[in-house]
């Protein structure tokens, strides 16, 4: 079992760079002046709602259920469009603000996401039915939300990413 978040991020950045055959680009550089720790906590904690929002919808609903199984693609798209406003580095001309991105507070995120997957690992020992399949949906929607914002933060090919999940589900 790994213990921190950091070793899970780890072990997802070796594991996409395997599958591109070559280091993760580095993400871009951020704009400005670091975040102050107010403004990283509320960017953390508005990626944690949507998280925790989309997730419930997806308990609530099924509606992103397909044979395969859940697709974190349709489960998550508002924190999926979170993260690339985070990372937006251009803007239109026309634009009332110019682009900030914030690689950092994506960061804050993954981390937040390899806990999760910490969590629900732990948690996923012997519950009942049918705690049991919510806990290993989560886990799998979890792990591929951590490599979908891997894929966004490093600008990694989508097909790449779907050969990472390939792999990780034993395709």
């Amino acid at each position: 079992m790994t213990d921190a978040p950091e070793d899970i991020l780890q072990d997802a950045r070796a594991r996409l760079a395997r599958i591109l055959g070559s280091p993760l680009p580095a993400p871009l550089p951020g704009a400005g002046a670091p975040l102050t720790p107010s403004e990283a906590r509320y960017l953390q904690e508005e990626g944690e709602s949507l998280y925790w929002n989309e997730l419930e919808w997806e308990h609530i609903t099924d509606e992103e259920q397909l044979d395969g199984g859940p697709l974190a693609e349709l489960t998550f798209p508002g924190l999926l469009a979170y993260v690339r406003g985070l990372l937006l580095n251009e803007v239109m001309p026309d634009a009332q603000a110019p682009a900030e991105p914030r690689p950092e507070a994506v960061e804050g995120l993954l981390r937040f996401l390899a806990g999760r997957v910490i969590e629900l690992e732990a948690e996923g020992r012997g519950p009942q039915e049918p705690e049991a399949d919510r806990l290993s949906m989560e886990l799998v929607l979890t792990r591929r939300l951590v490599d979908l914002l891997l894929g966004l933060l490093h600008r990694i090919p989508r097909e790449a990413l779907d050969n990472a999940d390939m792999e990780s589900s034993g395709g």
